[in-house]
């Protein structure tokens, strides 16, 4: 069975995906900070008969990357990694003028520099897998400027150029970076609390990110929603 680490797998997007690649029949690594939370996630997970290992820890350290990749090789292989982990910067969001700059460096930390180290440690078995794959979140925040987005929308965008050059220097690999486009998660809730508007659940876009898996097209930038669109 192919096997994926997802971070950030305990609520939200990464929960839903992991559950969509369980259905699939992928092994999985998951990770997040809240381990109460992320166990109930991988016994979810589990519940479609494959292996999953639930390893709560913080992105940004070193030592735990290392051990969601040793994690993957118990399990045999490192096909797919998925960086969905993100920070925020600030919760609510603020404007420019307001932001602290350790807020900006922790969004960075999390969204950009620890996603960079997890596909380094990840390489070897990413390089050896015959369908190595990484999948990098984005944020429509990274290509548009909205109001109080700015320090979590230059991070993503940091992160679509760190994922566009992994392409060009890791051409055996499909690298994409995902906006999921508009969901109701706790990590909006969190950005805009005071937004009322209804939102699409993160299952809603999974099938996005399963399409790209089974048609594998060029290493690239793609929006789920548009993924689901162009089904036949």
């Amino acid at each position: 069975m192919p096997v994926a680490v997802v971070t950030g797998a305990s609520k939200g997007l990464g929960r839903a995906l992991a559950e969509g690649l369980a259905r699939r029949g992928w092994d999985l690594v998951l990770d997040a900070r809240t381990a109460r939370v992320l166990e109930e996630a991988a016994r979810a997970a589990g519940a479609h008969g494959t292996r999953v290992v639930a390893l709560a820890g913080d992105v940004t350290d070193a030592a735990h990357r290392a051990e969601l990749v040793a994690a993957a090789a118990g399990l045999g292989s490192l096909d797919l990694v998925v960086s969905n982990a993100s920070a925020l910067g600030a919760e609510p969001l603020v404007r420019l003028d307001a932001l602290p700059p350790a807020g900006l460096r922790a969004a960075l930390e999390t969204n950009v520099v620890a996603a960079l180290g997890l596909v380094q440690e990840a390489l070897p078995l990413l390089r050896a897998s015959a369908a190595g794959t990484v999948i990098v979140v984005s944020s429509d925040a990274a290509a548009e400027a909205y109001e109080t987005w700015g320090g979590y929308g230059a991070s993503k965008a940091a992160l679509d150029h760190l994922a566009a050059v992994l392409a060009v220097e890791e051409p055996g690999l499909r690298v994409w970076a995902v906006d999921p486009g508009d969901m109701g998660t706790d990590l909006y809730a969190a950005a805009v609390p005071d937004d009322p508007d209804p939102r699409p659940a993160p299952e809603a876009v999974v099938p996005g990110f399963l399409r790209l898996l089974e048609r594998r097209p060029p290493s690239g930038r793609y929006a789920a929603p548009a993924l689901l669109e162009a089904a036949p």
